[in-house]
């Protein structure tokens, strides 16, 4: 487990923890925080926003909007960008503030492109 995971994850849900109020919130517990928007897909499955979940070696941030809109991802820092695993998943074994802030500007953009797209 990474030595300052809880750290790295209450930095990561607080930028989730502000959109949960018009979200649904599926889990919210000290290790993993998971939101749902209210917006129900073809498959009868709720669409998925976000989530932040502490693991054995990282802590990962996931986020739905960059897989829906990848042209988010085209504006990231390539710093930000080596932390990505995957479409829509971010890892992180050390707290990073500056990474932190433009994920946080990365999330409230791709919470504008759900609310335009009418996914909220």
């Amino acid at each position: 487990m990474v030595d300052n995971s809880e750290e790295i994850f209450h930095y990561l849900k607080a930028i989730l923890a502000p959109y949960s109020s018009g979200m649904v919130v599926v889990i919210d517990k000290q290790d993993n925080f998971y939101l749902n928007t209210h917006h129900v897909m073809k498959n009868k499955k709720p669409m998925y926003f976000g989530s932040v979940k502490i693991n054995k070696n990282y802590v990962s941030f996931h986020l739905m909007p960059v897989y829906v809109f990848p042209k988010l991802l085209e504006s990231i820092s390539p710093e930000l960008m080596k932390r990505m695993q995957g479409k829509s998943c971010f890892n992180f074994k050390a707290t990073d503030v500056k990474l932190f802030d433009e994920l946080k500007q990365l999330t409230k953009v791709g919470y504008e492109k759900y609310q335009k797209a009418d996914y909220l």
